[in-house]
């Protein structure tokens, strides 16, 4: 016989299960009324979505496929738009295996919190964020102190923080080229023919400022196992319309030093001979953080009297994600004061003198973050680290017997090397098959005069151990082994012009296909 109390409590656990997975389940949703046809509305609408509540991956919510050039005409979830394209971006190397790059791939996870905390600061923005701006400033001064600037105790270096040293080396030149324009009216004579000379091996950020700019670039150009600017030549080739000459601390080409201090005493005799007054720019976007801690006894800085500007990649071995570099100058006198612009429309009057106006201020705190974390003997530790391990993947190369080192040990920590018989294979390919295994070497060929010479090259950052610079000496025995059993790519019977010709072709094929799309 049934229990009528039982069955009636039995009845209201089952009301009560009923309700809350009537009012909890996510098919379904609790209206506190009883219009029916309120409740089947609002019903319905749930149940559209009721495949995105069920979705646990983003192809479930988008089954048509993603714009790509155009903007999509509806909205998609969060999360959907989130895994679409993390999913995408799986398909780019890994930074930390990229050793093309210069640029900083690893930072502390203090220094992230603190970037991720002032990502929404625009730092043009300077009445409304003074300590992000004297964060600024105070690098400049630790900067400017550290290149031996002549600046006293109270007194404040001239500099700019910008989005990196190609944006430094624009304002640079447009200094020069104004000082140049301004000495040559003072004199009556014409303004109409400015040029700077550089080495062959300069960064393409060099040439762009000569076209945009309108300055002709006289280059030295390279030759076989002199892969940097010869002071000598240069000299000669600065006339009275040479705005400066450009020296490299740091060639992104071999990593190697230019001699600043013997293209300083050339010119300086020069300049005595002819009274042109042709300053000295040095562009240490690479050495510019390595050569005062392991090199302090190489005069290359501000210590050289015609050295008036220097710029420096902070997001190179400054240690800071990408998006940051810096500018100084010897002295006021020598940044032109009509290259400085008074806008007080965010809030007070402020000095600027950058190319673009806006940026983040995330990289600039970081720059500071890593000035105060590391000191001078924290920068020195990490800059010795990198080149033991430089030194132990070149050995490895070394080893093999194959290779031809190209770099120098005094200079920045990589290791660049080139086939010693390209006649049946080439770096090249070498390059193409370590992408199998995670590695991205870029394979190009020399400048003018020396394009003959085709080259590999491995950047050693913070962030490449011992492990890994022993992994790649192995990935790179293995590719060797693996291409001298496969027939050659080139032609039997060639020529060695032949066989250069075909180098080069093949490397502009790689960079025309670069170029192409969206920059």
């Amino acid at each position: 016989m049934t229990d009528p109390f039982a069955t009636s409590l039995q009845r209201v656990f089952l009301y009560i299960s009923y309700t809350s997975l009537y009012m909890y389940s996510p098919k379904y949703t609790y209206f506190p009324t009883r219009s029916t046809a309120k409740k089947e509305t609002m019903l319905a609408a749930t149940n559209r979505t009721e495949e995105h509540v069920h979705s646990t991956f983003a192809s479930r919510y988008v089954r048509a496929p993603v714009p790509r050039f155009k903007m999509p005409e509806k909205s998609i979830p969060k999360d959907a738009a989130y895994q679409v394209i993390h999913d995408e971006l799986m398909l780019d190397g890994n930074p930390r295996l990229n050793l093309a790059s210069f640029v900083t791939t690893w930072m502390e996870p203090e220094c992230d919190k603190l970037m991720m905390a002032a990502i929404n600061k625009n730092y043009v923005d300077m009445d409304e964020y003074p300590v992000t701006t004297e964060l600024q400033n105070r690098c400049v001064n630790m900067i400017a102190n550290l290149f031996h600037a002549p600046v006293g105790e109270e007194e404040t270096a001239v500099g700019v923080g910008t989005v990196g040293s190609s944006e430094a080396i624009m304002l640079a030149g447009l200094a020069f080229k104004r000082r140049w324009q301004h000495k040559r009216k003072t004199e009556g004579k014409p303004t109409d023919n400015p040029n700077i000379v550089t080495g062959a091996n300069v960064q393409v950020c060099w040439e762009k400022f000569a076209r945009y700019f309108e300055v002709e670039l006289k280059e030295v150009k390279l030759k076989e196992g002199y892969y940097v600017m010869d002071p000598e030549q240069a000299v000669e080739l600065v006339d009275e319309n040479t705005i400066c000459v450009a020296a490299i601390l740091g060639s992104t080409l071999t990593g190697e030093f230019e001699d600043v201090k013997t293209l300083n005493d050339l010119l300086m005799k020069k300049n005595e001979e002819t009274g042109w007054g042709t300053p000295i720019h040095v562009d240490a976007a690479s050495g510019g953080f390595i050569a005062p801690f392991l090199y302090p006894d190489l005069e290359w800085d501000f210590r050289l009297p015609l050295v008036k500007s220097i710029n420096v990649s902070g997001h190179k071995y400054g240690l800071v994600y990408a998006g940051v570099g810096w500018v100084v100058w010897r002295n006021k006198e020598d940044l032109p004061d009509d290259l400085v612009f008074h806008i007080n429309y965010l809030g007070s009057d402020q000095p600027t003198f950058t190319l673009n106006f806006s940026k983040g201020s995330s990289q600039i705190i970081a720059q500071y973050y890593q000035f105060l974390r590391l000191g001078f003997e924290g920068y020195k530790n990490i800059i010795e680290n990198c080149m033991e391990n430089m030194k132990v993947l070149k050995q490895g190369i070394e080893n093999t017997g194959r290779f031809n080192i190209l770099s120098k040990d005094i200079g920045v920590p990589l290791v660049a090397f080139s086939l010693k018989d390209s006649s049946k294979h080439t770096v090249f390919e070498i390059a193409e098959n370590l992408r199998r295994f995670g590695w991205i070497l870029p394979a190009y060929t020399m400048p003018a005069n020396a394009q003959h010479v085709a080259v590999l090259r491995a950047v050693i950052r913070e962030d490449f151990s011992y492990g890994l610079a022993k992994r790649l000496v192995a990935h790179i025995e293995q590719v060797l082994k693996e291409m001298d059993g496969l027939p050659s790519r080139l032609q039997q019977k060639k020529t060695e012009r032949e066989t250069q010709e075909e180098v080069f072709r093949y490397w502009k094929r790689l960079v025309d296909r670069k170029r192409a799309g969206v920059c």
